[in-house]
């Protein structure tokens, strides 16, 4: 029962992590577009 126990708890910890990794990249992908954005904004003032 322990067994089972800590290999749920391994794959959850796994399945978190790459979730978090995940949001990681899309929260960076979003940041470089808005700072393209406000470059572009900013040369044609």
């Amino acid at each position: 029962m322990k067994r089972s126990l800590l290999i749920g708890l391994a794959l959850f910890a796994l399945a978190a992590c790459e979730t978090i990794e995940g949001a990681g990249r899309d929260i960076s992908t979003a940041g470089q577009a808005i700072s393209s954005a406000s470059r572009d904004v900013q040369s044609s003032l």
